[in-house]
């Protein structure tokens, strides 16, 4: 199989192109490019959601390519998520492979304290999947199956046995 190839462009010089930061990981880490010159800021701080806080867009400086039949999922850091309950609301997001403006990167911050991200911070990882393109049609009746209708806890909690 042929290991499909995503294109980056920096929007910004300062910008740090995604990165695996070990050999079998799944995801590239994104990190934030915190604006500088006229509208500069050092850091952004995300207030807790429950405190008043709301979702923060951050940008990364990149636009990238995405081959056709792939899309970007963009999911939490899981230290981020369970050390700070700073996650990604959306997640996971899809980058489509036909975008090509800036990516950003949305956090909430579900902890109890605020929490500040820094210029260079990886915020979020972006793991790259094959998508199935359907046909779609309607019609008057679907088939029946064992479950039929039941859904959101249906099958029950307890462990399988």
């Amino acid at each position: 199989m042929q290991t499909p190839e995503v294109l980056f462009k920096k929007l910004d010089d300062n910008a740090l192109i995604p990165a695996y930061q070990t050999e079998r990981a799944a995801g590239l880490d994104l990190s934030v490019c915190l604006p500088r010159g006229d509208h500069a800021q050092d850091e952004v701080v995300i207030q807790p959601i429950h405190k008043g806080g709301s979702i923060v867009k951050l940008p990364c400086g990149f636009a990238c390519a995405i081959p056709e039949g792939y899309e970007g999922q963009v999911r939490p850091r899981s230290g981020l998520a369970t050390k700070f309950g700073v996650t990604v609301p959306n997640a996971p997001g899809t980058v489509d492979s036909d975008y090509r403006g800036e990516m950003f990167v949305a956090l909430i911050n579900l902890g109890n304290e605020p929490h500040t991200i820094r210029h260079g911070d990886r915020v979020a990882q972006m793991v790259i999947s094959p998508v199935a393109h359907v046909t779609s049609a309607e019609v008057d009746d679907l088939d029946t199956t064992a479950r039929g209708e039941g859904g959101f806890g249906s099958t029950g909690f307890a462990k399988a046995h």
